[in-house]
């Protein structure tokens, strides 16, 4: 009869699978997401950081540099860092404090307003049929080009925000395990 072995040991020079398997979920996301950020991308990456913490599990710590834990650590903290960027992205696109750039939002207004001008010239002389109409659909297509441009801009820094959760994450991790290790 053969024993099987105790489920921590086996693999434990190896980062979790659901590591690999979050980190593809998230990069989908990414390549899958078009237009806007919605709502379901902070859920998402909320879902995805939840299943993370449930299921991870690192090597024993080790100084080493080329070391399972080290490789295990940096690919956790990335993976983390990539949802935290994905549950972000919506509320960095509309809340000009967690994401200060005056000068993009104000081009990006000025993107709305010229959009509403081409609803205006599309319509011709149909326009001054039913004004109330046409400011609807003005206001409606400035607002859609209003946030096409922010998702656009938001998600060329998403990768600045997830490698700073990567880096704050990774750090704390090593610095509270090689604590647990020594204490």
């Amino acid at each position: 009869m053969t024993t099987r072995p105790a489920p921590g040991t086996a693999g434990a020079d190896l980062p979790a699978p659901g590591v690999i398997g979050i980190g593809l979920a998230a990069v989908l996301t990414f390549a899958l997401a078009q237009g806007s950020w919605q709502w379901f991308a902070t859920f998402i990456g909320v879902t995805l950081l939840a299943v993370l913490a449930a299921f991870q599990r690192r090597a024993a710590w080790s100084p080493d540099l080329r070391s399972p834990y080290l490789r295990g650590l940096v690919a956790y903290a990335l993976v983390v860092g990539l949802c935290v960027a994905i549950a972000l992205a919506p509320l960095l696109q509309r809340q000009a404090w967690l994401f200060p750039m005056p000068a993009t939002r104000d081009d990006c207004e000025l993107t709305g307003r010229y959009q509403a001008l081409q609803v205006k010239a599309a319509l011709g002389n149909l326009a001054g049929a039913d004004s109330t109409a046409l400011s609807f659909t003005q206001q409606l297509q400035a607002r859609k080009a209003v946030a096409e441009c922010l998702a656009a801009t938001t998600t060329l820094w998403l990768p600045l925000y997830g490698v700073a959760a990567a880096l704050l994450l990774g750090t704390a991790s090593w610095f509270r395990d090689r604590a647990r290790t020594r204490g």
